[in-house]
């Protein structure tokens, strides 16, 4: 029997079964690898290599190591990167209605809520927003609602009157000002020693167990748990002619993916919350859970301010208008 009979078709099984050239997607996040949300984006990237035969590879920057945090969005935009997974509350600048695909502000009361907007009606407003700036919405991950840290104690709508507090600039400041609170914009990386040196009174900062790992309860004695105000969402955007670009079976691995991503950090951050909740308790931190009155308040505040927001871009009213209808859907808002 001739050598080839056993070679040929041996070479063509192989070429066969080998992967095409792998398609390569750079993406940048902001955080750091050894985070709990780094490691869950990781995961993210394992989960796209094997769905994909390897025939989708992702080159994840971590920790904004090509250009800064607010940057990363043009730089998908314009090609240098392929994907934006930091937040869409980064792109106010560019029009307002991104607040509301960032950071809602006194919207939902769980995850799940919100993003449950997101995929009973609301991406087709969200995408078409990113769509203006030449960017494609795949989704969201979404760690919780935040909690705050203070030095005195912040138990209800009361304790806001003349309280100081670190703030991010723009719908917030505008929310806890007209309630009586004292916002102050100033850096993250300023919060510690903020708070040591009695500038500020507490903190929004992050989530409880963020805040926690962060050592502000060394100092902010009080917190609250669960959140009211404040639950951030990151997204996973793309270049919008890099997607289209990608077969559809591509196409489908990364949402996929993207939703378990989505899934497994709202559960992780759950128990971590849970159990951070549990050590600060033990460690004499007061924590204090807001009252349906006061939540009912601070929303009401909340989306007030909202309207003011929806008239300053068609885009906006869009948006605002589509989550209002949807919380009177799930009876979080009134008739």
């Amino acid at each position: 029997m001739k050598f080839s009979t056993y070679i040929v078709p041996a070479l063509v099984a192989a070429a066969i079964a080998a992967p095409a050239t792998a398609e390569t997607l750079r993406i940048q996040n902001h955080y750091a690898p050894e985070t709990e949300s780094g490691k869950q984006i990781q995961q993210f990237v394992d989960d796209v290599t094997v769905m994909s035969g390897g025939d989708l590879a992702i080159e994840m920057f971590y920790s904004s190591s090509v250009v800064k945090t607010v940057e990363t969005f043009d730089a998908a935009a314009t090609g240098i990167l392929d994907c934006d997974m930091t937040g869409g509350a980064y792109q106010t600048g560019k029009n307002p209605a991104f607040q509301f695909v960032g950071d809602i502000m006194g919207g939902y009361d769980t995850p799940w809520q919100q993003y449950a907007w997101l995929y009973n009606g609301g991406f087709e407003a969200a995408d078409a927003l990113y769509g203006q700036y030449g960017m494609k919405l795949i989704g969201w991950s979404i760690y919780g609602l935040e909690s705050f840290a203070s030095t005195k104690p912040i138990r209800g709508m009361a304790d806001l009157k003349d309280w100081k507090f670190r703030s991010p600039p723009g719908l917030e400041t505008e929310i806890f000002a007209s309630l009586g609170a004292k916002p102050v914009v100033m850096d993250f990386t300023e919060i510690f020693t903020a708070l040591e040196t009695g500038i500020i009174d507490g903190a929004d900062a992050s989530g409880l167990a963020n805040n926690k790992g962060m050592g502000l309860y060394d100092i902010a004695k009080n917190a609250n748990f669960p959140g009211f105000h404040s639950m951030p969402s990151d997204h996973l955007a793309c270049n919008k002619a890099k997607w289209d670009s990608l077969s559809d079976q591509h196409k489908r691995i990364l949402e996929v993916a993207m939703q378990k991503l989505s899934f497994q950090i709202a559960l992780t951050f759950e128990v971590k919350n849970l159990e951070a909740k549990a050590q600060l308790e033990a460690e004499g931190v007061t924590i204090s859970n807001w009252s349906e009155a006061d939540r009912a308040e601070f929303r009401a505040a909340a989306q007030a301010a909202w309207q003011g927001w929806a008239e300053k871009t068609p885009e906006a009213r869009a948006l605002v208008d589509s989550h209002m209808a949807f919380l009177t859907k799930l009876g979080l808002v009134k008739k």
